[in-house]
């Protein structure tokens, strides 16, 4: 997980400061209806024992943050960014809706239009509250399967029907060993019947202690035709202080060895092929290859270069901007298959119509997308990071069947 500057953490301090003080002078003109004196001062007293409470524990985790074990680190971190959002988002929300009203002068003509703006104003902010508390303790663990069919002339016959799962961007570490939590998604892959799975990156946060005792549940998960992983950015260490190169490079070696002990072929810059009869499909998998500020380890020649005279080929490539930028229109690729966005853990979803601020960073960011003949399937994320939650984008496992086209 990164670190921020000390600077930046009192910019953040100050904004949520900022927006609190807002927020209470508009409280505070709503609780001046209240009869009651000490219901009254009884809000403002938790009001800012919360904030004052917030912005201290911030800046304690952050001055004490080389002291703390890392493990305990990272979920005190998630923690207080979940919470910091929990109570950031909805003031915002609160003094914006109120602020509107105000300035265009059509209400507060009187005490009903009062009251009908405190209860406009209240309902704006404890809406988001509450849609974020379910995003912290229940859809976060609400696994979703998106089912995907995929034609193309180019897969030969004898794979018609070939079952493809994909998970990725994991942060196990983030899942505080919560064993069971994840067992339900195995249990839900299992029972998809996959000939193939494939993880595209991200099992840890930054440390191969994270993966402790999850071996005997990724153990459970069966495909008929074979396992296959890559890495993402947070798999290397790059994220992190080590004492020592060799330190790192230990934690990057022990992360290696974790995919043999769950039978899962890890591609660094390689490819596989699947043979079916006499016809053979392609497995590619790239290092991460990512835009500044993150590390290119990739190298698609040399992972492809054994495979080339293959027609049918899959790419693993963790971030999907590697798509565009060396993929369509200059290989034969026929599906990559990527993650790393996790769809910002937040968007608005109804049927076919999907949007997120991620966006406007990422072109390709959640699901589907073709140019040509060839296909992009970015997956929205199982695990977390960071903001402890989902909101409108749950956890994904993707099921991809792939079908000849004549």
């Amino acid at each position: 997980m990164r670190t921020f500057s000390l600077f930046t953490i009192l910019l953040l301090c100050l904004g949520i400061l900022f927006v609190d003080i807002l927020a209470f002078f508009w409280l505070h003109s709503i609780t001046s209806l209240l009869e009651s004196n000490i219901l009254r001062t009884s809000i403002h007293v938790l009001y800012w024992v919360f904030t004052v409470g917030l912005i201290v524990s911030i800046l304690t985790i952050k001055i004490t943050l080389d002291d703390i074990n890392p493990l305990r680190k990272q979920l005190l971190i998630s923690r207080f960014y979940g919470l910091a959002v929990s109570s950031f988002i909805p003031k915002l929300i609160f003094v914006i809706i109120v602020s509107i009203f105000y300035f265009s002068n059509y209400f507060f003509s009187d005490n009903e239009s009062i009251l009908l703006i405190a209860l406009v104003g209240l309902f704006s902010g404890f809406l988001p509250f509450f849609i974020i508390l379910y995003g912290v303790f229940k859809a976060v663990y609400r696994f979703k399967v998106y089912h995907q069919i995929i034609k193309h002339s180019l897969l030969p016959q004898s794979f018609h029907g070939l079952k493809v799962i994909q998970i990725s961007d994991l942060h196990l570490g983030s899942f505080n060993y919560k064993f069971k939590k994840l067992n339900e998604a195995i249990i839900k892959i299992n029972q998809l019947k996959p000939d193939i799975i494939v993880m595209t990156g991200d099992l840890v946060n930054n440390y191969a202690w994270e993966l402790r005792g999850w071996a005997r549940v990724f153990r459970k998960l069966q495909a008929k035709k074979g396992k296959y992983a890559i890495f993402g950015n947070h798999d290397y260490g790059d994220y992190s202080e080590w004492e020592s190169n060799s330190a790192k490079e230990k934690n990057f070696e022990d992360i290696k060895q974790f995919f043999k002990n769950i039978d899962f072929k890890l591609l660094l810059n390689q490819s596989e092929t699947i043979k079916n009869t006499s016809e053979e499909i392609a497995i590619i998998g790239v290092e991460n290859w990512g835009k500044p500020p993150f590390k290119q380890y990739g190298d698609l020649d040399l992972a492809i270069q054994n495979v080339k005279d293959i027609q049918f080929k899959i790419l693993l490539s963790h971030d999907p901007s590697h798509w565009t930028q060396e993929i369509i229109d200059k290989t034969d690729i026929a599906l990559t298959l990527s993650g790393h966005t996790h769809g910002m853990q937040a968007a608005f979803q109804y049927k076919n119509l999907q949007w997120s601020p991620i966006k406007y960073k990422f072109k390709h960011w959640a699901g589907l997308y073709r140019h040509n003949k060839q296909y992009l399937y970015v997956n929205r994320g199982l695990g977390w990071l960071g903001f402890p939650a989902r909101i409108g984008m749950r956890p994904e496992i993707t099921a991809i069947e792939l079908q000849t086209k004549d």
